[in-house]
């Protein structure tokens, strides 16, 4: 009988144990299952978050991008005017001496001419301006007689 009795509390401690266990078990669960939902709730929160401030971020970065942008653009402005100014002055002198050397050019080559013998552009102008002169009294003389 006291084998009887200690299988018995034997049994009924192992089925406590066992649902203990099972009740246990069932906890770990449960509490895996709350913090998958959990986190999925919250990851989906945190991603929110994320992408918010992601978006903040590029607006900074855009904003400080363009601001940069637009101070190189005017910094280039600036100095293409200063450099078409000194082009400007430049293509000035360059065209004065140009000028100058086209003009003692001509005069040396007038002057080389002339010295061969060779009439210069101002000569046969004089001498054609006085050619129509004798014409014009030619034709005056002949209409009177």
């Amino acid at each position: 009988m006291a084998k009887a009795i200690l299988k018995k509390k034997l049994q009924a401690e192992e089925a406590k144990t066992f649902s203990d266990v099972r009740l246990y078990a069932r906890k770990i669960w449960l509490a895996g299952l709350g913090a998958y939902v959990k986190a999925g709730q919250e990851g989906a929160e945190y991603v929110k978050d994320l992408i918010k401030t992601g978006e903040q971020t590029e607006k900074k970065a855009r904003k400080a991008i363009d601001e940069k942008v637009e101070a190189a653009n005017s910094e280039i402005d600036s100095v293409r005017a200063e450099v078409e100014s000194d082009v400007t002055r430049a293509k000035g002198r360059v065209e004065v001496h140009i000028d100058k050397i086209e003009s003692a050019f001509d005069r040396r080559v007038a002057s080389a001419l002339n010295r061969i013998g060779i009439p210069s552009k101002h000569d046969v102008e004089t001498l054609s301006a006085k050619l129509d002169e004798l014409t014009a009294l030619l034709e005056r003389v002949a209409r009177k007689q």
